[in-house]
């Protein structure tokens, strides 16, 4: 019986303001290469309006989508393209649930996460939700690639 054809995926990380403001930039990388995936491209930047329209299209118009503008932009963040085995999925459950509160203790969410009541949006990371987002997220912050 042959082995299942193991297929390599990229995705998009966003390490949030409130995670570089707070140092935990090094903790969290440190996580993602624990886990195996590899860091294809790295940059610290601070978005602007337009990029983060593009990156939240499909939020446009949601009573969410200015609060998480503002707050990305309050600071600079860590954008990051990783590659690896289900790498979509794996970094997505190393995140943690989107709540501090209730994300599972050995997530980055639920170890290093802080409750801020109805900010739910300060939760350090952003992980690409499939392969369409994370290849139209990636071309969006890294067009490069």
């Amino acid at each position: 019986m042959s082995e299942p054809e193991q297929v390599v995926e990229r995705t998009l990380v966003l390490l949030k303001p409130d995670a570089v403001a707070r140092g935990l930039t090094g903790e969290v990388l440190r996580r993602v290469e624990a886990k195996g995936y590899r860091i294809v491209a790295l940059v610290q930047r601070s978005a602007d309006r337009e990029l983060l329209a593009a990156h939240y299209a499909e939020h446009v118009g949601k009573p969410f989508y200015e609060p998480l503008v503002e707050f990305m932009l309050s600071g600079p963040l860590v954008a990051v393209v990783l590659e690896g085995q289900r790498v979509v999925e794996g970094f997505r459950s190393l995140a943690g649930a989107t709540d501090p509160t209730t994300a599972a203790p050995g997530t980055v969410r639920g170890d290093l996460g802080r409750d801020w009541g109805a900010k739910v949006i300060q939760n350090l990371v952003h992980g690409s939700d499939s392969t369409e987002s994370a290849a139209r997220e990636i071309g969006t912050w890294f067009p490069e690639l």
